[in-house]
């Protein structure tokens, strides 16, 4: 019997495209869009900031250091947020699930772009409890993000439900005893949920 349900945001809720951001970028600094994640991949500076190592403002001053970009803090804030776009599941279901059982957000994010996210896409109220790695200064696939969402839970390992796009995230998961599944659609999703006898209408 599932106590929890888990999920996972980026490309599980809600979909994104960081070549958004660094075609926003292109036009306030000396770098083409194609080099800003070469120039990213090489410092642990996004990292640091998704384990809550350095806020955001320390964030922002050291990115626009390395890309030497010419904007402000808020102007950056948008174009680091612009990534996200359409939402993958209906929010009727995550209202549904929250209704039956207990709904928790299990994401390697950052605080721009969640509170980004929290303004843009208000289906994220549905969630009791939000286990973020910024905020729990682990992230997946470490298993210390994935104990933090089991006590959030309240109940065992198997009494929760989680889903991830990422087949490492999924396999961390379940090492710690949670029935975890890969994301592929909202209609997979559905199929995976009805199996397990888990409701949301």
């Amino acid at each position: 019997m599932h106590k929890a349900v888990i999920f996972d945001l980026g490309r599980v809720l809600v979909n994104f495209d960081f070549q958004r951001g660094y075609q926003a970028m292109e036009e306030f600094c000396p770098h083409a869009a194609r080099e800003i994640p070469r120039r990213l991949a090489n410092s642990d500076l996004v990292a640091r900031f998704e384990t809550g190592l350095i806020e955001p403002r320390e964030f922002v001053a050291e990115m626009s250091a390395m890309l030497e970009l010419d904007m402000d803090y808020d102007h950056f804030c948008g174009i680091w947020s612009s990534i996200f776009t359409d939402t993958l599941v209906p929010e009727s279901m995550l209202a549904g699930l929250a209704a039956r059982y207990r709904l928790l957000l299990l994401s390697n994010t950052n605080a721009i772009h969640f509170e980004g996210l929290r303004v843009s896409h208000p289906m994220l109220r549905h969630f009791h409890d939000l286990v973020l790695s910024y905020e729990v200064k682990a992230m997946k696939p470490q298993p210390e993000i994935f104990q933090a969402a089991i006590a959030r839970a309240g109940c065992r390992p198997d009494e929760c439900f989680y889903t991830d796009d990422i087949p490492a995230f999924v396999a961390a998961a379940r090492n710690l005893g949670i029935d975890a599944v890969q994301f592929e659609s909202a209609a997979q999703l559905q199929g995976e949920l009805k199996t397990r006898g888990i409701r949301w209408q």
